[in-house]
């Protein structure tokens, strides 16, 4: 980010963090203790974001007054459930407490030629997504590769109704990238909606942090990135965040950025 410290782009990146635990072995103990970070000596992280199993006990640790958002999974990791699961899924969540659902495209089918298939996906998500329950859209960007399909895959996300748009699960090989980010961005900003971009796996460092909000700054707009246009996924980001603001210094950035 322009002109920050490292200590100030902490404190952003703490407010846009969705501290994530989607370990298949996760545990309720685990939730709990996820819940309590979540609400740290420096502030709060946007939100949580978890196995849809867990939600109702989150719901009932964060209570009614959603200081931090709940965030739960669907269609996840392999997007490839039926569109009318993945809506009962989704629904089931809402009714349990998630504030929000993070969708999984049909990237698979997507791949083969199908575009009608995210449409739908989609646009049957976004129904169940009444009020203000916040649909984001997970295009696993490092398994579409090809820069013009993340583009498309994007579009069409967008179009069907995502209130953002999400590089990964951080369940394949390649996850977020600013590459992809970049992609992701410039759609946002040529669809002039808006819509939120999350990156989501292998951020784990401030200042890889820093990098994808110096990149949001300079295609859609200084101070343009807060917790309803960004979000960072990510499940060991909070550690680095936590030793900058206690004055440590960050984790190099991950190699390959």
């Amino acid at each position: 980010m322009t002109g920050h410290s490292l200590r100030e782009t902490a404190a952003v990146a703490l407010s846009l963090l969705d501290l994530t635990n989607l370990k298949d072995d996760c545990t309720p103990e685990q939730i709990e203790a996820l819940c309590v970070r979540a609400q740290s000596p420096y502030g709060n992280t946007a939100a949580i974001c978890i196995w849809p199993r867990f939600v109702a006990q989150a719901r009932g640790i964060l209570g009614a007054d959603n200081v931090v958002k709940i965030a739960t999974v669907v269609n996840f990791p392999a997007g490839d459930m039926e569109v009318a699961d993945v809506a009962a899924e989704a629904r089931e969540a809402i009714a349990d407490g998630a504030d929000e659902i993070d969708l999984v495209i049909p990237y698979r089918a997507f791949l083969a030629g199908n575009e009608q298939a995210v449409t739908d996906m989609v646009a049957a998500v976004r129904a169940e997504c009444k009020g203000s329950v916040v649909l984001k859209t997970i295009l696993e960007t490092g398994e579409i590769k090809d820069t013009a399909l993340i583009r498309r895959a994007s579009e069409l996300a967008i179009e069907a109704g995502a209130d953002f748009i999400k590089t990964s699960t951080g369940k394949v090989a390649v996850n977020a990238t600013l590459e992809a980010a970049d992609i992701m961005l410039r759609a946002i900003r040529a669809s002039g909606r808006k819509v939120g971009f999350k990156p989501a796996g292998g951020v784990s460092s401030v200042a890889d942090a820093a990098l994808y909000l110096s990149l949001a700054e300079t295609i859609m707009a200084p101070d343009w990135a807060m917790p309803s246009t960004f979000r960072f996924g990510a499940s060991g980001l909070l550690d680095d965040i936590l030793t900058v603001l206690a004055g440590g210094a960050s984790k190099t950035a991950a190699s390959g950025y």
